[in-house]
């Protein structure tokens, strides 16, 4: 295999490859021990017509895609290791020459990654995290608590409020005629949950169980059934039952029964502690994304089309092999939703160049200030990998191979690189 490699416009390479007329002739003669039991022609048993009889008959070029076929992984994994360029896209193959005799010569266009011009990313502007916790949040998630610990209760001395469920039946009318999918018996609502038609629910405060209630309300004009938009209707409401949340006493039982604590003490305690550590945490990605993203926008580059394309065609496919864990292949998705797959890449777009500029920007400043990630920090990660997996660190090491070690460096690296922007970022 020979290489070429020309330099193209905005970060676009071209490469071109030739292999051996030996190579192709092997992979022409592979083509027809695969393709001969197919190929009849009188005179000759199936499987039985000889080479030079079927390239006499159709042309030579009847097993020429297939031999291209065969040779193009190998050949272009080769040059891609060959011509030393970090090439960011899948390849745009287009055949030069193919014919017996000859060497197959084809081309690769590929986007190589951009170089990229840092600007200012010392002294970013981000915002203070503030990690005070306030009564009113502990009280909060304490009554938060408390509602999922509820339990239900009927009510027979007093009428529907809001934040109740009831029990009852309803048969909707427009003009004095019933419609269809307007009527339901023994129905659970919750009333405030916005559920029903607006202004439905709120009409059903007031009304005691066993009472019927006229409900008047207007259908929205962006209502799903096209017969009732705008329309006005009526609503014959009977109330069963009313059922309200009667909510556990906040006290030193109650935190021993919804946490491992004894006290209600020491459970607003935790309570304080972890909503300290949620504001930290939150506070902190809120300051990487504010420092990322500036040292993004004072950076400039120059992203090749083809290397967006290979981006978002990730992104789709990860998208897609999420849904297929969740029993939804991309044809179902697309007939659920109306989308297609080329309106999804195009809608991916804009994130697809902001990842990009993202790794990128971060990859230069990691350079710029010599952030390298050790063996040692690396067998670190590994060991923390294989506690989460329960695995054994050596065992886990075997599975990894070079290549997979080396992108874990540079995702570390990267990480290093948005810790230092932040690290030397101001608060405002």
């Amino acid at each position: 295999m020979s290489l070429q490699v020309e330099k193209l416009e905005k970060n676009m390479a071209k490469l071109t490859i030739e292999v051996s007329a030996e190579e192709l002739e092997k992979a022409l003669q592979t083509a027809y021990n695969k393709q001969k039991s197919k190929i009849s022609i009188p005179g000759f048993r199936k499987g039985k017509v000889p080479r030079q009889m079927i390239e006499k008959m159709y042309g030579a070029e009847i097993f020429y895609d297939d031999a291209a076929n065969a040779l193009i992984p190998k050949a272009y994994s080769d040059a891609y290791d060959e011509c030393e360029l970090e090439i960011a896209s899948q390849p745009k193959i287009d055949i030069v020459q193919i014919e017996k005799g000859k060497p197959f010569i084809f081309t690769a266009e590929v986007a190589v990654k951009p170089e990229v011009t840092l600007g200012e990313y010392k002294g970013l502007k981000v915002d203070k995290v503030s990690n005070r916790v306030t009564q009113k949040e502990i009280e909060a998630k304490l009554q938060e608590e408390a509602e999922k610990n509820a339990r239900t209760i009927t009510v027979e001395d007093r009428p529907v409020q809001d934040g109740d469920e009831v029990i009852l039946d309803f048969e909707g009318f427009v003009d004095g005629e019933a419609f269809e999918g307007g009527k339901g018996e023994n129905y659970p609502l919750t009333i405030g949950s916005g559920s029903f038609i607006p202004g439905f629910e709120e009409q059903l405060v007031g009304v005691n169980s066993g009472e019927e209630k006229e409900v008047k309300v207007t259908f929205p004009e962006d209502y799903h059934a096209e017969d009732l938009k705008g329309k006005e209707a009526v609503f014959k409401c009977m109330i069963h039952e009313i059922k309200a949340k009667e909510l556990p006493e906040i006290d030193d039982e109650f935190a021993a029964e919804v946490s491992e604590f004894d006290t209600l003490d020491e459970y607003k305690a935790d309570i304080k502690a972890k909503i300290k550590e949620q504001k930290e945490s939150e506070g902190k990605t809120k300051q990487e994304n504010q420092a990322v993203e500036q040292a993004v926008a004072n950076a400039t580059m120059e992203i090749p089309d083809a290397m967006i394309d290979t981006q978002a065609r990730q992104m789709l496919d990860d998208f897609a092999r999420r849904m297929q864990q969740q029993g939804l292949t991309m044809e179902q998705y697309c007939q659920f939703t109306g989308q297609t797959t080329d309106k999804m890449l195009e809608d991916l777009k804009p994130q697809a160049v902001n990842r990009i500029q993202t790794r990128l920007v971060l990859e230069a400043i990691a350079k710029a200030e010599n952030i390298e990630i050790s063996d040692e920090k690396l067998d670190e990660e590994i060991n923390k990998m294989a506690e989460m997996y329960k695995m054994e660190a050596d065992k886990l090491k075997e599975y990894m191979g070079e290549d997979e070690k080396k992108q874990m460096k540079e995702d570390m690296a990267v990480q290093e690189a948005v810790t230092f922007l932040v690290e030397n970022a101001v608060t405002e």
